[in-house]
């Protein structure tokens, strides 16, 4: 599989870009340090600016490898970074990839994270070699839940990360979308 990493791309509300230095401020104060946002995402709680500056640092050099895919969330109107998408879990061999999101709580209720997710799965089949996409959530993150459930995406058994684990799962819903679908 030919890899072309993190490539911007729009919607009609958002810019879905690489990660910049410039970041760090709204990741902060939007999403990286609230405890709501991080517990749901399934990430630790970014206590200080520097230790979010760290996780940006992380971020910028991973776009060094053609296989690292994550993007800011940028409303267009404001210019403020309010979130993240990105693949969390890259399968080359069998040309999947798993999608993770989260969007600051002052924006949630807007529709940007089915925005984001609807552009990240157009941009994917028309730039790109993946031929799936995946996601999850818990049975408890409804707000996670209607994103999906909102989305060109449907329900289905399980997705590759617990089929490579031989395990089934519990309490997650999982969904996918094929190329061409």
């Amino acid at each position: 599989m030919q890899h072309t990493g993190t490539k911007p791309f729009e919607t009609e509300r958002l810019i879905c870009r690489p990660f910049i230095h410039e970041d760090c401020g709204d990741m902060f104060k939007n999403w990286a340090a609230d405890s709501n946002i991080q517990y749901e995402y399934g990430e630790p709680v970014y206590e200080t600016v520097p230790q979010v500056r760290e996780l940006l640092e992380k971020y910028i050099e991973s776009y060094k490898k053609p296989d690292f895919y994550r993007w800011a969330i940028v409303e267009k109107s404001c210019g403020e970074n309010i979130g993240q998408i990105a693949f969390c879990r890259v399968y080359s061999d069998c040309r999947t990839a798993e999608v993770e999101y989260c969007i600051g709580a002052r924006f949630w209720g807007k529709g940007y994270a089915g925005e984001a997710l609807a552009g990240l799965i157009d941009f994917t089949f028309r730039n790109t070699d993946f031929l799936k996409l995946e996601a999850y959530h818990r049975i408890e993150n409804t707000k996670s839940g209607r994103v999906l459930e909102k989305s060109p995406m449907y329900i289905t058994d399980t997705v590759e990360r617990f089929a490579r684990e031989n395990i089934s799962p519990r309490g997650e819903v999982c969904y996918c979308i094929d190329k061409g679908t």
